[in-house]
């Protein structure tokens, strides 16, 4: 059973930073992707940024691109997103999910299994 759990989410003034974390648990091999999306109040869920765990192979949106950067920690089975120059159109709830591969894109409909979710919040 698959099981993700994320952490990290908070409050942060505009151009600050913050990194959310995602432990993953329940797959036996490394074949598998994890991804980043978010959904702001009254907005569809979109994705943000995704990690290949079997050759690390990354994918980031334009909107985040050069701000976000994810990564991974096997050791540790845990995927972050760190979020840098946080600005007021990125507040949402961030989830992890993850799915065996192959996936055919950041898209909600790939991802088998979510997290809870993680309020990011970007006030003065």
């Amino acid at each position: 059973q698959v099981q993700l759990v994320e952490s990290g989410g908070g409050l942060v003034p505009p151009g600050g930073s913050l990194t959310l974390s995602c432990v993953v648990s329940g797959f036996t091999d490394d074949d598998y992707v994890v991804a980043w999306f978010r959904q702001a109040p009254g907005k569809v869920r979109e994705g943000v940024s995704s990690i290949n765990m079997a050759d690390d192979f990354t994918d980031v949106v334009d909107d985040v691109k050069g701000r976000f950067t994810i990564s991974s920690d096997k050791e540790k089975a845990t995927v972050y997103l760190a979020m840098n120059r946080l600005k007021p159109e990125d507040p949402a709830v961030y989830y992890c999910a993850a799915t065996p591969l192959p996936v055919l894109g950041l898209r909600v409909s790939q991802f088998k299994n979510w997290g809870q979710g993680t309020q990011v919040t970007v006030s003065s």
